[in-house]
């Protein structure tokens, strides 16, 4: 692959060596790399909104997204609703993401340390001082992006409010 332009949804869901030879081509073409993560269960207004924004802050923006078994770990045994692949192959589907990648650890501070993200991304409800891969960003020259949080909408309280019985 000569150009690095990866444009069918199913290309951009990639493994961790083929990713960072992309970051690699990538940074050779002078082009800043944004990296966000999450869970990514039921995506959602907020989710979009996230990566529309992390998507501005650079040329490039890379998903990492907890695999199944580190989703359970965090959220419990009925989660996710969504498996691993649909997750990733939906978040792909996105014009704004430019690769995704699923990750087994309860953070993604190994991808951030394979790929040495120019910029890390979270939404308002996280202080960017406690973020994950925060100081190793710094550290290399990067920096961390807060964005405005879309009050009223979380995966969680989707599936409390459809698992509600209809009211008569």
């Amino acid at each position: 692959m000569t150009e690095m332009v990866l444009r069918r949804p199913e290309e951009k869901v990639m493994e961790l060596d083929d990713l960072r030879d992309c970051v690699g081509a990538w940074r050779a073409q002078g082009e800043a790399v944004v990296f966000t993560n999450g869970c990514f269960d039921l995506l959602h207004i907020g989710h979009v909104t996230l990566l529309d924004e992390a998507r501005r802050e650079g040329d490039r923006l890379i998903v990492g997204i907890n695999s199944d078994a580190s989703v359970s770990a965090l959220k419990g045994p009925s989660r996710p609703v969504v498996p691993e692949h649909a997750r990733a192959r939906v978040l792909a589907g996105l014009e704004a993401v430019d690769a995704v990648v699923v990750f087994d650890e309860p953070t993604p501070l190994e991808l951030m340390l394979a790929l040495k993200p120019d910029v890390i991304v979270k939404g308002g409800d996280y202080v960017a001082d406690e973020i994950v891969g925060a100081p190793e960003v710094r550290s290399w020259g990067g920096r961390v992006k807060i964005v405005k949080f879309v009050e009223g909408f979380s995966t969680t309280q989707i599936i409390a409010r459809a698992a509600l019985p209809e009211s008569r």
